[in-house]
C-alpha cells in the first residue's frame, strides 16, 4: 500500500513536471515558429533597410518598418505618459490613505477594467475619444484632426494599462513593512512625507516593474489601438497626427495579399519584433520583482 502510494506521487509530480515544461516550450516554440516564417525576408533585405527604411510598398518589393514601429513607440509613449502619474497616485491612495470600505469598492472596479474587452475601448474611444480630440482639442492646437490620431490610441491605451499598473504597485506598496512607516511617523514626518522619502524609495524597483509590465501590456495591444489610431504608414511628427503601430500593421494586413511575394513574411517579422519587446519587457521586471522580494526577505 505505501508502495502504491510512493509510485502514485513520483508518477503525479514528474506528470506535472512534464506538464510544466510543456508550458515553458510553448513561448520558446511561438519565437522559433515566427523566425523560420520571417527568414526568407531577413535573407533577402538587409536588416538595416527592413528596421530604418520608410518605404512600404509591398507591391514593389519595399518593406519599411520604421513608420510603423515609430507610430508603435509614439502610441505606447502617450500611453505611459498618461497612465503613470494616475496609476501611481491611484495606488498610493489605496495602499496608504483609503479606508477598508473604500479599497473594497474600487479594486473590483479597477478588475473590471482589466476584463473588458479591448474592442469596447476601441468603440468608446471613437464615440468618445475621436470627436473630443477632432472638436476640442485640435482647434485649441489650431490645427487640423480626424481625431483618429496618436493622442486617441494614447488615451484609450493609457486606461487599458491602468489595472495592470495599479495592481501590481499597490502590492509593492503593501509589501513595505509597517516598521518603517511608524518609525518615520514617530520622527514627526506627516504622513506624505513618509509615503515620498520611505515607502516610495522602498518600493522604487517595484514601481518600476509595474511600469514596465504596462509598457509591454501596451506594446502588443491590437484592436482598441487599430480602432483609434488612424492606421496612416508614416512617420508621426505629433500626438495629433494618425500612426499606424505594428500591431494594427499584423492584424489589418495578415490573410490580405499574401500572394505577394516576402509580405506575409515581412508580416511575421513584425510579429517577432513584437514577440521580442514584449518577451524582454517582462523578463526585465520579472527580475526587477525577484529583487525586490530579496530584499524583503
Amino acid at each position: 500500500m505505501a508502495v502504491n502510494r510512493r509510485l502514485k506521487d513520483v508518477l503525479s509530480r514528474r506528470a506535472m513536471f512534464i506538464l510544466t515544461i510543456l508550458s515553458a516550450l510553448v513561448i520558446v516554440l511561438i519565437i522559433v515558429g515566427l523566425y523560420l516564417k520571417a527568414r526568407p525576408i531577413l535573407g533577402s533585405k538587409p536588416l538595416g533597410e527592413l528596421l530604418f527604411s520608410t518605404r512600404w510598398r509591398p507591391l514593389k518589393g519595399q518593406f519599411g518598418f520604421f513608420p510603423f514601429i515609430m507610430g508603435t513607440l509614439w502610441v505606447t509613449g502617450v500611453a505611459v505618459f498618461i497612465a503613470v502619474p494616475l496609476s501611481l497616485l491611484s495606488s498610493v491612495y489605496l495602499s496608504e490613505y483609503a479606508s477598508t470600505r473604500i479599497r473594497r469598492l474600487v479594486s473590483p472596479l479597477i478588475d473590471i477594467l482589466a476584463g473588458i474587452p479591448s474592442v469596447v475601448y476601441g468603440v468608446w474611444g471613437i464615440l468618445v475619444v475621436v470627436p473630443l480630440i477632432k472638436d476640442h482639442i485640435a482647434p485649441l492646437a489650431k490645427t487640423f484632426s480626424t481625431g483618429y490620431s496618436i493622442l486617441a490610441a494614447g488615451i484609450v491605451l493609457a486606461i487599458m494599462i491602468f489595472p495592470v499598473i495599479i495592481n501590481v504597485s499597490v502590492e509593492v506598496f503593501r509589501s513595505v513593512p509597517d516598521e518603517l512607516r511608524d518609525a518615520s511617523l514617530a520622527l514627526g514626518a506627516t504622513r506624505w512625507q513618509t509615503v515620498k522619502r520611505v515607502v516610495l524609495r522602498k518600493a522604487l524597483p517595484g514601481v518600476i516593474a509595474a511600469v514596465v509590465l504596462g509598457i509591454s501590456r501596451a506594446f502588443g495591444e491590437t484592436m482598441a489601438v487599430l480602432m483609434v489610431a488612424g492606421n496612416v504608414a508614416r512617420v508621426p511628427h505629433s500626438v495629433l497626427d494618425p500612426a499606424y503601430p505594428l500591431p494594427a500593421l499584423i492584424a489589418n494586413n495578415y490573410g490580405e495579399m499574401l500572394t505577394i511575394p516576402l509580405y506575409d513574411s515581412a508580416l511575421l517579422l513584425a510579429a517577432f519584433i513584437l514577440m521580442l519587446v514584449v518577451l524582454l519587457f517582462n523578463v526585465l521586471s520579472r527580475l526587477i520583482l525577484n529583487r525586490i522580494e530579496r530584499g524583503i526577505r
